[in-house]
């Protein structure tokens, strides 16, 4: 997208967020939107009219406001409900990511306990071990990819064992995980991602029949314990809890890995400055997580009640999309935003009552899997030209396809 063709957009769609022309060009268009635009229209096609908001200061307002809803069951009447796009929409949707208060508190309580501090510090050996493991495999060749060879299996390796699902059925989470985060409405893509999901919920109907018969110490049998136990999770809950799990607990942190690693190729003096001051290490993470934002576009939030955002009138049932990628490249907030500097000071990452359950893991994660890198791989280093790296088309997303590396 050219900066004359910027000038002429005055709705952005569905499609064009998900483009990866859109993501080869995000930053330069936010930094416009965050000066002159930062209420910016929508057209999210099923999902109606909707609000991309740019700003710092705003989303965390927004992240806040109570006027807006993760369920569209409390903004819509039963006349106004949409038809479902997908028919196993029910089943895969009733999770906390899309509840409000109460049913939000509910639910998060029912895992976090998974999540606490003490429970993520006993992962660190295993975490550690898997980290050796993958890198012992692709050490003698010099070579790898590091997505599909380090970055991914790690984190769902972690996730699979927590929960208690095989872990040969990882490569299926993969792809099912992308019909998930695919929010396309292209009616072949919708067909396509339905189907993919009809898979997953069939899987997950398996693995509870099984948990039911063979429980074991693992969270998804205590979350049909829960189940059991009355009105703590309806099936579709349950359903829809595991699904958020495996997704969450392994997609970001991929994106983590891969992105900090790759800013760290692109930039020689913090790829040195980090391996002669390995405890830089939690303030790299920070800034990686500022700099190439894993998760680049929230998941939707509807608006309940109407208000006013920068003179414009947010209107009942409007959508409203808060980049993170551009908040948190917001020179009002991060001084030179646009410079990868793991001493910053100031980074501040996690607003809201839907602030990351498992976001204490996936930096345990992420700092073990690069200090692990850097410790056995000292001599790494982009293979290929970095502007032959290419970003995925994903909505939700800021992804690498692949990143190849030497060693």
């Amino acid at each position: 997208m050219s900066s004359k063709e910027k000038k002429s957009v005055t709705i952005l769609t569905e499609s064009q967020l998900s483009s990866r022309a859109f993501k080869d060009e995000a930053y330069e268009f936010y930094k416009e939107l965050r000066k002159s635009q930062p209420l910016y229209p929508l057209s999210l096609g099923a999902l109606g009219k909707g609000w991309l908001i740019s700003r710092y200061e705003d989303a965390i307002h927004l992240l806040k406001n109570e006027k807006l809803k993760k369920n569209y069951e409390n903004v819509f009447t039963a006349k106004e409900k949409r038809p479902a796009l997908l028919k196993n929409e029910e089943s895969l949707t009733k999770h906390m990511l899309n509840s409000d208060p109460p049913d939000h508190n509910r639910l998060r309580t029912l895992v976090q306990k998974a999540f606490t501090h003490r429970m993520i510090f006993q992962l660190e050996d295993k975490i550690q071990h898997i980290a050796d493991s993958l890198l012992d495999k692709v050490q003698p060749n010099k070579f790898m990819n590091l997505v599909d060879d380090y970055a991914f299996p790690l984190p769902i390796i972690v996730i699979s064992e927590m929960l208690g699902i095989p872990l040969e059925d990882r490569q299926k989470f993969r792809v099912w995980s992308q019909a998930i985060i695919d929010f396309s409405d292209a009616p072949e893509r919708l067909q396509e991602n339905d189907h993919l999901l009809g898979e997953f919920v069939e899987y997950l109907e398996s693995l509870v029949r099984k948990k039911r018969r063979e429980p074991a110490g693992d969270l998804i049998s205590a979350l049909i314990q829960a189940e059991s136990e009355g009105t703590q999770l309806s099936t579709e809950e349950l359903y829809s809890m595991i699904m958020l799990l495996i997704v969450a607990g392994h997609e970001t942190t991929v994106n983590l890995i891969t992105n900090m690693t790759y800013a760290l190729m692109c930039h020689g003096d913090q790829f040195e400055k980090l391996r002669q001051q390995p405890d830089l290490m939690n303030s790299a993470i920070e800034e990686a997580l500022r700099f190439h934002s894993p998760v680049e576009l929230t998941t939707i939030r509807w608006t309940a009640e109407p208000f006013i955002l920068h003179g414009q009138e947010i209107k009942r049932k409007d959508v409203i999309i808060i980049s993170l990628a551009s908040a948190n490249r917001d020179e009002k907030i991060f001084p030179n935003a646009d410079i990868f500097d793991i001493e910053r000071k100031n980074n501040r990452h996690g607003h809201g009552n839907h602030f990351c359950l498992g976001a204490q893991l996936a930096r345990l994660e992420a700092k073990i899997a690069i200090s692990t890198l850097l410790r056995r791989c000292p001599n790494i280093q982009l293979k290929g030209e970095k502007e032959q790296m290419k970003w995925k088309g994903n909505f939700l997303m800021r992804a690498l396809e692949e990143l190849p590396l030497s060693f």
